[in-house]
């Protein structure tokens, strides 16, 4: 399995603001890429994953995926 950004390991912050980045952390399914597939460390995950949350809760990310 391919990371996705195999240099990424320095990101000091995830703005939930900034849906561009965060889309290439979801996949097809609305769901959050597991740490494997991003390449990230713990803290950089939970970080992502916070961001991620809060930018479905202000309706610019979409929950669920379009079927």
């Amino acid at each position: 399995m391919a990371k996705i950004f195999k240099h990424r390991t320095d990101v000091p912050y995830f703005d939930y603001k900034d849906f561009k980045t965060l889309q290439r952390y979801v996949n097809i399914y609305g769901q959050i890429e597991s740490r494997k597939k991003t390449g990230l460390n713990e803290a950089q995950q939970r970080r992502l994953a916070v961001a991620i949350k809060r930018a479905r809760h202000i309706a610019l990310l979409p929950f669920v995926a379009n079927s």
